[in-house]
């Protein structure tokens, strides 16, 4: 149990002791919680070997060697994956030098790359490992202090791991991040209808450039509406390698979108989505993704007025495929699970609540060789909970990334208990 402060040699040794994932670990006596093919089973046992799962179910032996943990019959699940943070780019959202998620130059929008900004010392990213977050799904933002800025495109996301002394970036460049409604129809002129005429266009420029370079070095050829950075970013969105996620609220903008898409061979996922329940059938004919807050259910914008706590059930129904984020992009990404449990009180099936949090968004981000669920051939990424992790008195009473033993303690915990320790 590390529930307790761990500073410095502590810490040390735990990482020390995991060290080239020398540690074979074996978590015996396990409710294991996950997708299948191990799925759920009751007394199980997870066996991990140089950081990766090597074995996973009932009857499993444990190696010679092993590191033993007994779970004790709680229940064990995959690392939770989070999506829509700002974790590694942000630290105080109202101290904009804190900030890296976001930037304004007028040069730069598709090209905006948070990959370069990440810092692996943030204090929220060890807050967010005690709700059992392992890896997660990190977005650029719009700078909206200037609203006569028009740049289109936020820029391009990343996949993070939260193991402890290890490198952030798990992947780089997992989709580009455009949005439409309000917001985005500001940045085009004040009119939605604005904003997918310029798309148009600026796709037709990116697709321009990538046939005609070589003019375009010389300075030749036509005037085009992008820099040159973010012409080439646009590049493997449009050839379908690299997915838009496209933040969209209102029904009707989530229909132009699907036909924009569709038109354009783009790779979507959607995000925010609050009315995407009325247009279900569409997004699962699409066969697109959907980032969502389950308790979203009272309008901030005329954007969102079919706003409602069964939007995750109706488009689970519907076939679409839906993870599940926390309530913001740093203090309470961890909140996801709670938001799971929302959703499965309004009906979505338990196992996908879970599943919306783990092996969802690994799948939509193309991340699910490696994270979202406990299977052979996986990270070793994988929480014991006290209870059922979908309630909120549930807590993690040991978090695993690649096998290592994370330390459960944050800054926040740290005052907590200086400050509460008897005055001398």
């Amino acid at each position: 149990m590390l529930r307790k402060i761990v500073t410095g040699a502590a810490v040390a040794a735990i990482v020390m002791g995991a060290a080239a994932h020398a540690e074979t670990l074996a978590i015996v006596n396990a409710h294991i919680l996950t997708a299948e093919p191990v799925g759920e089973v009751e007394n199980g046992t997870i066996v991990v070997k140089d950081g990766v799962i090597s074995a996973a179910g009932q009857g499993v032996a444990v190696p010679s060697g092993a590191r033993v943990v007994d779970a004790k019959g709680q229940i064990v699940t995959a690392g939770l994956v989070a999506v829509n943070t700002g974790l590694g780019l942000t630290e105080v959202s109202s101290v904009s030098g804190t900030r890296d998620d976001r930037q304004h130059s007028e040069g730069i929008s598709a090209a905006f790359d948070v990959q370069y900004g990440l810092n692996p010392n943030t204090t929220l990213i060890p807050v967010a490992r005690l709700g059992g977050v392992t890896s997660a799904i990190v977005v650029p933002q719009y700078d909206d202090t200037d609203k006569a800025r028009q740049l289109p495109f936020a820029g391009q996301a990343a996949a993070i791991s939260l193991k402890y002394g290890g490198r952030l970036l798990l992947k780089p460049k997992i989709g580009l991040v455009l949005e439409f409604g309000e917001d985005g129809a500001s940045r085009a002129g004040g009119s939605r209808a604005a904003e997918f005429i310029q798309l148009r266009a600026l796709f037709d420029d990116a697709r321009y450039y990538t046939s005609h370079k070589a003019a375009y070095e010389r300075g030749e050829g036509r005037n085009l509406g992008l820099s040159r950075l973010d012409l080439e970013a646009l590049a493997p969105v449009l050839d379908g390698s690299m997915p838009l996620i496209v933040i969209a609220h209102r029904a009707s903008d989530i229909s132009e979108v699907l036909r924009l898409g569709r038109d354009s061979g783009l790779k979507l996922i959607l995000s925010g989505a609050e009315e995407a329940w009325m247009v279900a059938s569409e997004i699962a004919a699409a066969k697109v993704p959907v980032l969502l807050n389950p308790t979203d259910n009272i309008p901030s914008s005329f954007d969102m007025l079919g706003a409602t706590l069964l939007n995750a059930k109706r488009l689970s129904d519907a076939g679409v495929e839906i993870a599940i984020e926390g309530n913001d992009t740093g203090p309470r990404v961890r909140d996801l699970r709670y938001n799971a449990g929302v959703a499965v009180s309004r009906g979505l099936p338990y196992a996908k609540g879970v599943e919306a949090i783990t092996l969802a968004p690994a799948r939509i981000f193309g991340l699910d060789k490696q994270v979202g669920s406990i299977a052979p051939g996986k990270r070793g990424d994988i929480v014991v909970w006290t209870g059922d992790p979908l309630e909120p008195l549930s807590v993690a009473t040991q978090v695993f990334v690649e096998g290592a033993e994370q330390p459960l303690t944050s800054r926040a915990e740290e005052l907590r208990d200086r400050y509460l320790a008897p005055a001398r």
